[in-house]
């Protein structure tokens, strides 16, 4: 047998919530294969099998939060090339031999005993009755009271079981599709819906009178009082779903990043007029030579990183009281995923050109989307920049990455009407949002930076192919 283990997906990392099995008891995996996915403060990404084999034994479930090398699961090497284990053959043992009798005396006979009278059969419980035939019942009896701490599909979330308090569902008539045929909160929801469009059909069906031929006249009868409606089951007003592992991290580290540091941010009108013809002029040859579109956010990242060589307190961080001034200028951009955010790191991206940050970005957000990230790849960061422009965004007021001192946000590339020397001209704007650490940062400096990035931007002379 080999142990699976929950890795330390870097020297700060103490822990990591396994998320989800890949693979499920019992089936094949190859050696290097993904076997299950991890999320830590830091990365979610796919741990690969450490050796060939079946998987024996899922010992930690999905969603559960252990330390660092804790054994999550067990891989039998010697259950040959892919086969799963056979179910165990029901081999039945033949019953023992019963025991030879030793001589003696001969014993007499015990005399058989009269058979006891049968005892009374119950008589027959009545049925319940159902209106229709689909997997959800509705018995004329009176229901039975809500099940809430157990199912007979196993342990309930507190979430169902509050469910089940509050709208009293009877737990017996809902069918699970979770794991093992778990209750989940979505077969809840497909249940008051399923029982609340049978309410509305039984209450819109015609009732049908049996009408008879009076042999005598009566005189009419007063119109009789129009039945009352039935009630119709009320839909859930909301609906409460716990938070994603990623979620909970970045919302942890966002609150610590405001709780730090002494937030503000700074805005700067940028003319990009000369970059984005540089752009259009060279977006098809770009597109066939490397694979990948040419955005602004490599020359934003190449004129940031130069500014920091001219004020390398925005490369800093604090430690205490003291200020730690980083060699290394590692640019992290944020990248958007699906259930959240991440901020993979460019280092040393004062030594690459326009092209080499452009490939870096396509490769970093690519195995971002993907899970691909290796853990030293989201670490080390010195300075930060988020192009939420590409969303529409004109600017915004970026919250800082700790433990750095600031970020540069990046707003929409838009062509507007600006005054040029006394005339109107059509150009093509951007605005460039940095907000900064106040505690080490002035507002005086945050501006040069800023101006700096913005000059280097308006009078890109620089050809990139």
């Amino acid at each position: 047998m080999t142990d699976v283990v929950m890795p330390q997906m870097g020297e700060s990392i103490v822990e990591g919530t396994l998320t989800k099995w890949l693979k499920k008891a019992g089936e094949h995996v190859d050696r290097d294969e993904p076997l299950f996915e991890i999320s830590t403060d830091k990365v979610d990404t796919e741990i690969p099998s450490p050796a060939a084999g079946v998987l024996r034994e899922v010992l930690v479930e999905e969603g559960k939060t252990v330390s660092i090398s804790t054994v999550v699961g067990r891989i039998d090497e010697g259950a040959g090339n892919g086969a799963s284990a056979p179910a165990a053959a029901a081999s039945v043992a033949p019953p023992p031999a019963a025991p030879k009798p030793t001589p003696g005396p001969p014993v007499a006979a015990p005399a058989p005993k009269a058979p006891a009278p049968p005892a009374p059969q119950p008589a027959p419980l009545p049925q319940p009755v159902s209106h229709s035939a689909g997997p959800y019942p509705i018995p004329v009896e009176e229901p039975a009271p809500p099940m809430e701490a157990e199912s007979p599909a196993g342990p309930l979330s507190p979430l169902v079981r509050k469910m089940a308090r509050e709208y009293g569902i009877d737990l017996r008539q809902v069918r699970g599709s979770g794991a093992g045929g778990r209750i989940t909160k979505q077969d809840l929801d497909a249940y008051m819906s399923a029982q609340g469009a049978r309410t509305m059909a039984q209450s819109s069906a015609p009732a049908t009178a049996a009408t008879t031929t009076p042999a005598v006249y009566t005189p009419p009868a007063p119109p009789a009082a129009p039945p009352a409606p039935m009630p119709r089951a009320e839909a859930p007003r909301a609906r409460v779903e716990p938070m994603s592992v990623m979620r909970q991290r970045i919302a942890e580290h966002m609150v610590m990043s405001k709780r730090i540091s002494a937030h503000v941010t700074t805005v700067h009108k940028t003319d990009m007029t000369k970059i984005a013809k540089m752009r259009e002029r060279n977006k098809a040859e770009f597109q066939q030579r490397y694979g990948y579109s040419l955005t602004f956010l490599p020359f934003v990242a190449k004129a940031a990183a130069e500014a920091i060589r001219h004020f390398p307190i925005l490369n800093a961080s604090i430690e205490g009281t003291n200020i730690v001034y980083h060699n290394e200028i590692n640019i992290g951009i944020a990248v958007a995923l699906e259930n959240g955010l991440i901020v993979p790191v460019i280092r040393n991206a004062d030594e690459k050109n326009v092209v080499g940050l452009q490939r870096s970005i396509v490769d970093l957000s690519t195995r971002a989307r993907s899970r691909q990230l290796k853990p030293d790849e989201v670490q080390g960061g010195t300075f930060s920049i988020t192009n939420f422009g590409s969303f529409g965004s004109v600017f915004a007021t970026p919250v800082i990455n700790q433990p750095q001192v600031a970020i540069l946000g990046v707003g929409a590339v838009e062509k507007m009407p600006v005054v040029i020397d006394d005339a109107i001209a059509i150009r093509s704007i951007a605005y460039l949002a940095l907000t900064f650490d106040h505690r080490l940062i002035d507002g005086a400096l945050a501006d040069q930076f800023t101006g700096k990035v913005k000059s280097i931007l308006e009078n890109w002379a620089e050809e990139v192919l």
